[in-house]
């Protein structure tokens, strides 16, 4: 199946506190985490990522797609163009908190290709990592890589997206935290 991944500047990032139906993404990498009470499944996307939370009924849905994506409007409670830094916070009923810090970080070439490397070298890591196919401007594809901590009441995952057409790197780490 052919992966490339969209020009950096096209993406946005979203929270939902709802499920999205899995026909809406090109899933490429995904895994299931069951800890405290809770459940997520963590996925690499053609554009980003997809973390889909689940505790008593309610669901948090975490989104790096495209902003072209058809996405639904319905329920969207955070809805960010991906460029610099940022860092947001959702109070759920019950006590439950997200917190999410992400950014864009363009970097000079020499610094991308060494990240990039490092990434997809280190095949003792732990964690989901997608190679995705060149875009034609360069040798290599953009790569994905998503690691998550699992501890009784808290989820933290930390996703790291490369743009090699862009020299660009998005990083994430998402936290969801029981009362």
């Amino acid at each position: 199946m052919l992966s490339v991944r969209p020009r950096v500047a096209e993406l946005a990032f979203h929270l939902y506190g709802r499920s999205l139906h899995p026909e809406l993404f090109t899933t490429f990498k995904s895994c299931e985490f069951r800890q405290g009470g809770y459940v997520a499944q963590v996925s690499i996307t053609s554009a980003g990522h997809v973390i889909t939370w689940q505790y008593g009924g309610l669901t948090l849905t975490e989104v790096a797609a495209s902003a072209q994506h058809p996405l639904p409007r319905r329920r969207r409670l955070i809805d960010h163009r991906l460029d610099g830094q940022r860092t947001d916070r959702v109070e759920c009923r019950g006590g439950v908190t997200y917190d999410v810090s992400f950014q864009l970080e363009p970097v000079k070439p020499e610094v991308f290709w060494t990240f990039q490397e490092e990434l997809a070298n280190d095949s003792g890591r732990e964690g989901l990592l997608h190679q995705f196919e060149s875009s034609g401007r360069m040798a290599l594809g953009a790569l994905s890589y998503i690691y998550a901590e699992t501890r009784a009441r808290t989820l933290v995952v930390q996703a790291f997206h490369t743009f090699p057409d862009d020299y660009a790197i998005v990083k994430s780490r998402s936290t969801f935290t029981l009362p």
